[in-house]
């Protein structure tokens, strides 16, 4: 190969990127809250601050929330379904199996094909494969991988309306009441 062709190749590949980055649209700041934000008193600019660590530690109250939920109001609850150090589930109500998510927010591939293998595995297996999302604000190509996958995906009000449908009891009103009453002190 030439060193014209190879810069030629090597060019057009910059020029590609150069191009997808340039039509890349960033919006405006997240500057919306939540239900499990409100009860802590954690404000958008305080979640900005280390979005990871608060998505990740929002992630697992909501989890624990829905889990014990359904465990205590369910009696066809179970628990996660485990396969090798994964769990495709957090819980399981009847047939349903579901996991919960604070937030669909990451696109890449591995994350993608996770739910498309664990959506399959788990319709193999004769379950409905189900996720139950808190916020609205989910990255849609996720939330299409999902759908891809044979998970039902809920998330809003749609996820509580499910949510009071099986356990009889409203999360969201629940939830909503507690604003404020567990606020976080900074040092």
């Amino acid at each position: 190969m030439t060193l014209s062709k190879l810069n030629l190749e090597l060019r057009t590949i910059i020029t590609q990127y150069q191009q997808s980055f340039s039509d890349k649209s960033y919006g405006e700041e997240n500057n919306e809250d939540d239900l499990l934000m409100n009860i802590f008193n954690i404000t958008p600019e305080l979640k900005r601050e280390n979005r990871q660590y608060w998505g990740r530690e929002l992630g697992m109250c909501w989890q624990l929330l829905v889990t014990k939920l359904c465990e205590l109001t369910c009696n066809n609850f179970r628990p996660a379904l485990r396969i090798e150090a994964d769990e495709p589930t957090d819980l399981f109500i009847g047939n349903d199996a579901i996991d919960t998510k604070y937030r669909i927010g990451s696109g890449d591939s591995g994350t993608l094909k996770k739910f498309k293998k664990y959506g399959r595995l788990l319709k193999d297996k004769g379950y409905s494969p189900t996720i139950l999302i808190l916020r609205e604000d989910n990255l849609h190509a996720a939330v299409t991988a999902c759908k891809a996958g044979g998970w039902n995906v809920y998330s809003g009000d749609v996820m509580f309306d499910y949510l009071k449908k099986r356990t009889g009891f409203d999360l969201k009103i629940y939830l909503t009441q507690m604003s404020g009453k567990s606020s976080i002190s900074r040092n």
